[in-house]
């Protein structure tokens, strides 16, 4: 967005358009029949402020629901590695 992009455009550069890139759309980068059910639910509209990107509620990996005690501790997790 800072670069110019409006947050629609922004969100499909970090999801569909790199799926269709790598002739990967359809199975991710997209909601649809059939795709990997990988999804970040947020508390607020991005489309309205990007930054809303940041407020996770939480996050279905593989079809897997992951709330946000158990994102959190992966998170802390991960960033212990690297400390």
């Amino acid at each position: 967005v800072e670069a110019g992009l409006t947050p629609y455009q922004a969100l499909l550069t970090a999801t569909r358009n790199p799926a269709t890139y790598l002739g990967a759309r359809g199975e991710w980068g997209t909601i649809e029949p059939g795709a990997r059910a990988d999804l970040v639910l947020l508390d607020a509209d991005p489309l309205a402020d990007i930054a809303n990107t940041a407020r996770i509620r939480g996050v279905m990996v593989g079809g897997r629901w992951i709330d946000d005690a158990e994102r959190r501790a992966m998170v802390e997790r991960a960033a212990g590695m690297w400390r």
